[in-house]
Order: structure tokens, then C-alpha cells, then sequence
């Protein structure tokens, strides 16, 4: 199983349109076939100054691979995500 996580922040100001519609837009992303739980969350930590996170899992690599290579990831990436998001870190982790 693969945990695939991105924090970010956004280019738009906490409860405005912008960010309203970039949130609407993040549900293109869950009936992808090889999605699985997931999770549009906020951060509510002082630590860091990302405010938003995304988190998903996926079977395996190969479900993860078709995942990052499915034409509605590439669109949203290319449409929504790169003119929205100021700034990301995104973290894949596995179980051990």
C-alpha cells in the first residue's frame, strides 16, 4: 500500500471563492479507479506554514503509476493545481 500526501498552501485568501472553487475542482480526483480514501484536510498545526493537505492510498506502485499518468490527474495538475497552489511538499511513504 502506498500513502501518497501533498501539503500546500494556496494563492487564495482562507474562505474566498478561489479557494471555494479549488476544492470543488480536488473531486475530479476521487472516482479515479485506482484511488482509494481520499482526503482533502487542514492543517491545524502552529509548526509549518502550509495550510491545506491532500492524502490518498493506492494498491501498489502500478496503481499509484496509472494514478499519476491518468489523463483527469494531468489535467487537474496542468488546469487547477499549477495556477492555484503558492506552494507544496509532497511525501509517499509505504509501510514497512
Amino acid at each position: 500500500m502506498i500513502r501518497h500526501t501533498v501539503v500546500f498552501r494556496l494563492k487564495h485568501a482562507k474562505g474566498s471563492a478561489g479557494e471555494t472553487a479549488f476544492f470543488k475542482a480536488s473531486e475530479v480526483l476521487v472516482p479515479l479507479p485506482t484511488v482509494k480514501n481520499f482526503e482533502r484536510l487542514k492543517q491545524v498545526s502552529a509548526k509549518n506554514d502550509y495550510a491545506y493537505g491532500f492524502s490518498m492510498e493506492f494498491d501498489d506502485q502500478a496503481a499509484y503509476d496509472a494514478y499519476s499518468h491518468h489523463p483527469v490527474h494531468s489535467e487537474y495538475v496542468r488546469d487547477i493545481w499549477i495556477p492555484n497552489v503558492a506552494a507544496f511538499l509532497e511525501i509517499d511513504y509505504a509501510k514497512m
